[in-house]
């Protein structure tokens, strides 16, 4: 007889503990950002390689979609509540790691969106990691995309093997 595993509450605690670090840890680095570095300067950390440059991005990824800030902020929004969703329905631990990244990245571009210049549902996003001048992102950004990348790479390779289940995590601090 088979069984489905079904979400943990545990489970889902985790992912949203590990979503608001995430937020936290991004909305700490801009808030040193902006309090230090000069807007646009470059003070390099490795050379020409990777180095600090504080922009306000209006667009997506690469600059793109500049002129639609606001539907930008739909689609964090739908990202947001669709992850959520998927966090709430998940029984796997290692679906939750990258569902937690994704969730974390997600949430603090939409809180930049909604509560940042030039207003609300208009806001632009606080960039300043530079990468060799390809492009600069931020902390968020760097969770989206190992989180994608790890889920990509999850259900291609993901056996199906026993987890620890989810009843087994330590509880949260309370």
């Amino acid at each position: 007889m088979t069984t489905t595993a079904t979400p943990s509450r545990k489970l889902r605690i985790w992912v949203g503990l590990a979503a608001v670090v995430i937020v936290g840890f991004d909305q700490a680095t801009k808030w040193w950002a902006e309090s230090t570095l000069v807007l646009r300067e470059y003070p390099p950390v490795l050379g020409e390689v990777l180095g600090w440059r504080l922009v306000y991005n209006p667009g997506a990824a690469f600059g793109l979609a500049s002129d639609f800030t606001w539907i930008l902020t739909i689609f964090a929004g739908l990202a947001v509540v669709g992850l959520t969703i998927f966090a709430y329905r998940n029984a796997k631990i290692s679906w939750g790691v990258g569902i937690a990244a994704l969730l974390g990245g997600a949430i603090s571009h939409l809180g930049d969106r909604v509560l940042r210049e030039p207003g609300f549902g208009r806001g632009h996003i606080v960039d300043f990691i530079d990468y060799s001048g390809f492009f600069v992102g931020n902390v968020a950004d760097i969770f989206l995309v190992l989180g994608a990348i790890y889920l990509v790479l999850l259900s291609i390779f993901q056996k199906d093997v026993s987890e620890t289940p989810p009843d087994e995590l330590p509880e949260p601090v309370k």
